[in-house]
């Protein structure tokens, strides 16, 4: 959503939890090739910078410039505004034209995308066969005995208030369209899928 975290992206570097390593590994091993990885929805580069570890080039893009402003720095990680009003073509041009990405991913933010028009986009870049695509996310958090209960009654008073587009996220996205075909890697709230031909089937894995 177009400056919905505009504001807090000087804090965001600090405040946002990160992803384990292990992750990372586990989706360069998903892919033969590992050339290109695209970032969708960077913010601050906080994923971008996971999976550099293991992909030779890494574009980080975000419809937010003021996120792109404060994401970190890696040798391997380029970041590109991609406003709104950049059409299919231009953004695949950008990108450096079909069939050329390894592994797309996506952290705490698919929720907020035109589904349709950013599928099409992973149909038109992934590298087939052998792409994947992942994304995943977080909701709520394990601290102590105390403060746990306190953070789940505010995530229950609050969640009718939410963005409908945020449910996705707080039901785990198994709710969530995903017309790409498992690849079985399973975990949390992480949904992975591949291409294995020129048209996606459907299926995905929580």
């Amino acid at each position: 959503m177009a400056g919905l975290f505009d504001k807090q992206a000087e804090i965001y570097v600090d405040a946002r939890p990160t992803y384990p390593t292990e992750w990372y590994s586990k989706l360069a091993a998903l892919t033969p090739q590992h050339s290109l990885a695209w970032d969708v929805g960077t913010g601050n580069g906080q994923a971008a910078l996971g999976v550099a570890e293991h992909y030779e080039q890494v574009i980080g893009t975000d419809i937010s410039e003021n996120q792109l402003k404060h994401a970190k720095q890696h040798p391997r990680v380029k970041y590109i505004h991609t406003p709104l009003s950049l059409s299919d073509d231009e953004f695949v041009t950008l990108m450096g034209g079909e069939n050329k990405v390894d592994l797309v991913t996506v952290a705490e933010a698919v929720h907020w995308f035109d589904l349709p028009k950013f599928y099409s986009l992973v149909t038109r870049l992934l590298r087939k066969p052998g792409g994947v695509i992942a994304v995943w996310g977080y909701y709520g958090m394990v601290v102590s005995t105390t403060f746990d209960p306190l953070t789940k009654r505010l995530r229950e008073a609050t969640n009718p208030f939410w963005d409908p587009r945020a449910h996705l996220l707080l039901d785990g996205y198994r709710t969530l369209p995903f017309p790409f075909e498992s690849v079985g890697c399973e975990d949390d709230e992480v949904i992975v899928g591949s291409h294995r031909s020129q048209a996606p089937r459907g299926g995905f894995v929580i």
